[in-house]
């Protein structure tokens, strides 16, 4: 699948997430769904960072707008670390909750409107269809978990990833979560 089009599947798959969140009265059902939030953003962030950013640097030499992306999964990276373990009881869920559904809404109208786009026009149908391999392959391997102190950029973020995929999904398994 091109790497493009897999990145936009995730982003339907995070909305439905949200509008679930949004959805749902009872905080005891808020958990279990910012846990699907959590790790869905987790594994999408990490394989952006891993393989498609430095594929749209590559291609499109907008530094800028990668960086740019880079800062806002930071933002986001924090915000979920925050949320990560708190109780849905707690007053600052669901501000902080609202936060990461807010910033990454306005990230993807972003990706999807700038970069895909200019990403696209850089580079032949066969490495899109490539670089969605390598997104899809990253996926197995990803963190499920925030870690907003690892490095974002390679190779600092292949290095670090992987111990912390291990540990999310032992952490994930203790705790009764499903990995992905």
């Amino acid at each position: 699948m091109d790497a493009t089009r897999l990145l936009e599947q995730d982003h339907q798959t995070v909305e439905q997430l949200f509008a679930r969140f949004e959805g749902v009265e009872d905080t005891d059902e808020k958990g279990p769904i910012v846990d699907e939030i959590i790790q869905e953003l987790s594994i999408h962030a990490t394989i952006e960072e891993e393989v498609f950013y430095p594929a749209v640097r590559e291609a499109t030499g907008d530094e800028g707008m990668v960086e740019h992306s880079l800062e806002e999964h930071q933002e986001v990276k924090e915000l979920l670390k925050d949320i990560d373990g708190m109780m849905p009881s707690d007053p600052a869920f669901h501000a902080k909750v609202q936060a990461v559904i807010a910033d990454v809404r306005e990230h993807v109208e972003e990706e999807e409107g700038e970069m895909f786009p200019k990403f696209r026009e850089a580079i032949s149908t066969a490495d899109l269809e490539e670089i969605g391999q390598q997104l899809e392959q990253a996926k197995g391997r990803a963190p499920t978990r925030p870690h907003p102190m690892a490095p974002n950029t390679p190779p600092g973020n292949k290095v670090a990833g992987r111990p912390a995929a291990a540990m999310d999904k032992l952490k994930d398994k203790l705790q009764g979560r499903e990995s992905a």
